[in-house]
């Protein structure tokens, strides 16, 4: 069993899963990470063979000048790896990252083939733990863009204003995320990996999503439309929420913030945050002080106030009745009002300064079907 300071060895660490792995294991108060990279000294790679309690095995050339480096930079470089483990007597585990490719008569996918070999031999012999990895694509943060990462591609030119090219939109691929991939890794150095029953003697990478070209591009077209029409897309699923979070990533250091459509008058103004299909929409409402808003009531549509600044008193009255009901509110005590339908309601600025107010409701407004009916609180 590794512990925090157990010396791991991490091929290949300034790659796109190297990286993600490294500050992972960074993050979980791992401190003794060997990251060896191509332009490091070779010798280093028995020195720290022969002393590290735990092998993640990322190197690997998937776009080689030659086909030679495919051979002498997947299998070739194992082979050097698993020589000095061997020599130095270091049974510890082998994780290796191989791919999908694995099964192909390509030169990549035979190079990658050899390596699984070479570490499955290895196990055998020596008896230390082969964990292999045969990926799919990988998506997510960190990728490098128009290399060999379509997802990576799509993601950095629409958020850039750069166009794509989709020559077949319903082409469908295997997708595996990058944090799901760490994840799994974690779980096979802290003793907790999970054997793939698809494919014999293998790992499991995590879940693999297969998704069309057409797909992708339609979903990271919205995400940059969202900013337009404010609409926030289905989270609820995986793909999709993923994909999100790894388009975020590529956009513009000056273009991470976006303007909003503010409806000011002398009373304050009304701010839409953004909109769901099913979730409704958030706003935030700025009232100046002594400002009454509201003064009408719903059938359906039903809200929560928030004020988060400021001071003030929201109230309420039956249509039926001259009973007012009042709730002070104030952003020293922060607290959810919600607004039930068929009850008339107002919000009034109490106090010195402007009151600001998060403002959720059930349904995105639609000027065809408003459902708010004018009818003053007080009368």
């Amino acid at each position: 069993m590794v512990n925090k300071d157990t010396a791991l060895l991490v091929t290949g660490s300034g790659g796109f899963i190297g990286k993600n792995l490294v500050a992972h294991l960074q993050t979980l108060g791992y401190t003794n990470i060997l990251c060896y990279e191509k332009d490091t000294n070779p010798a280093l790679l028995a020195q720290w063979a022969a002393g590290c309690g735990f092998v993640f095995h990322l190197a690997g050339i998937n776009r080689p000048k030659s086909t030679h480096e495919f051979y002498s930079g997947n299998f070739g470089l194992t082979e050097q790896l698993l020589d000095a483990l061997e020599k130095a007597g270091n049974n510890c585990p082998v994780l290796i990252t191989s791919s999908a490719q694995a099964t192909l008569d390509n030169d990549y996918g035979k190079s990658k083939a050899q390596a699984e070999e070479a570490v499955f031999a290895h196990e055998k012999k020596t008896g230390a733990p082969a964990l292999v990895y045969r990926l799919p694509g990988v998506f997510g943060k960190w990728c490098r863009p128009a290399y060999n990462s379509v997802v990576a591609t799509f993601c950095y030119n629409i958020a850039n204003g750069l166009p794509i090219e989709v020559r077949d939109p319903n082409y469908a691929l295997p997708l595996i995320y990058i944090d799901d991939v760490v994840h799994n890794f974690i779980d096979a150095l802290e003793g907790r990996g999970i054997r793939d029953m698809s494919i014999p003697g293998h790992c499991h990478g995590g879940p693999v999503y297969t998704v069309t070209l057409g797909h992708i591009a339609t979903l990271l077209q919205s995400f940059k439309d969202s900013r337009a029409t404010l609409d926030i897309a289905n989270m609820a699923d995986p793909f999709t929420k993923k994909l999100y979070s790894t388009y975020l990533s590529y956009l513009p250091k000056d273009a991470f913030s976006y303007p909003l459509n503010m409806h000011c008058d002398d009373r304050g103004s009304f701010t839409e945050i953004f909109r769901t299909v099913d979730r409704g929409q958030v706003s935030v409402n700025i009232s100046k002080p002594g400002i009454t808003k509201g003064n009408h009531w719903h059938h359906t549509k039903n809200e929560k106030f928030i004020v988060v600044n400021g001071k003030g008193a929201i109230r309420f009255r039956s249509p039926f009745n001259d009973e007012i009901i009042e709730y002070f509110v104030s952003g020293d005590k922060i607290e959810v009002v919600d607004i039930p339908t068929g009850y008339t309601h107002s919000i009034e600025n109490m106090g010195d300064t402007d009151m600001v107010t998060i403002m959720w409701c059930n349904e995105c407004f639609n000027p065809d079907t408003p459902d708010t009916i004018f009818l003053p609180v007080k009368q």
